[in-house]
């Protein structure tokens, strides 16, 4: 009998982190979710309230007490941790927050959530991802590689840290048998879509937003054994947005 392949996803709740699971529970995998919010029964997938961890990545003492309860889920072996839990905070109104006017307490919030749950996440999991010889995919964004209109400074910082991140993450866990990349996705339709993004769609190449489940078929092939030899990427998921 083969194994069944697990993988743990953070903010799977919309979005695509959403088509994520629904693209791996296709495949036959086994699918952890983690998110501040108890399982949603609207979610449409079998199982899914036995497989949720609710967690504050917001918080590191939650985020770091939280691993003990996925490593008993898991099981010792953890084919992929799919880093995809974002905040982007907005101003009064939905304005954008630059590095002006984004207050300290806001920075820490978005750089816990977005950056340092990923690396401790990762640590605090590396045995069972090294028992299964997996992979770790880290979801950035095109913010992180250009002034983005919508994007605060905090999430856009936050994403260029991973970025880099995955770089040193795929130096160190790459001995131990386990891959590192991230993709890059631009504007993609989901619900935290700020008004105004038509006319960004206006300029793209493609002419349209991209869909969570092209995300998600990115994901998928990064953790499958077609990416085998590939490790320390970022690939660009936005319809040519960033040429």
């Amino acid at each position: 009998m083969t194994e069944q392949k697990v993988m743990v996803l953070t903010g799977a709740s919309r979005g695509i982190g959403h088509a994520t699971v629904k693209r791996f529970g296709a495949e036959g995998w086994r699918v952890l979710t983690c998110s501040r919010h108890p399982f949603d029964p609207r979610c449409p997938w079998p199982g899914g309230e036995q497989n949720h961890i609710q967690i504050d990545l917001a918080s590191p003492d939650a985020t770091i007490a939280a691993i003990a309860q996925i490593k008993e889920k898991v099981g010792g072996r953890l084919h992929a941790l799919v880093n995809n839990a974002g905040i982007s905070p907005k101003g009064q109104g939905g304005a954008r927050l630059g590095a002006l006017d984004t207050d300290l307490r806001t920075w820490g919030q978005v750089f816990h959530v977005n950056f340092f749950a990923s690396i401790v996440l990762a640590r605090g999991l590396k045995d069972e991802l090294s028992a299964a010889r997996g992979s770790v995919v880290n979801v950035t964004s095109i913010a992180g590689s250009r002034v983005h209109p919508f994007a605060g400074a905090a999430y856009a910082t936050s994403k260029a840290a991973l970025s880099a991140l995955t770089r040193e993450m795929a130096h160190d866990f790459g001995p131990l048998g386990v891959r590192v990349n991230a993709i890059a996705p631009g504007e993609i339709e989901t619900s935290i879509l700020s008004p105004g993004t038509e006319k960004i769609v206006e300029k793209l190449p493609l002419r349209r937003l991209g869909q969570p489940r092209e995300v998600a078929d990115v994901i998928w092939f990064l953790c499958s054994d077609q990416s085998s030899y590939v490790s320390g990427a970022e690939i660009e998921v936005n319809g040519a947005q960033h040429v």
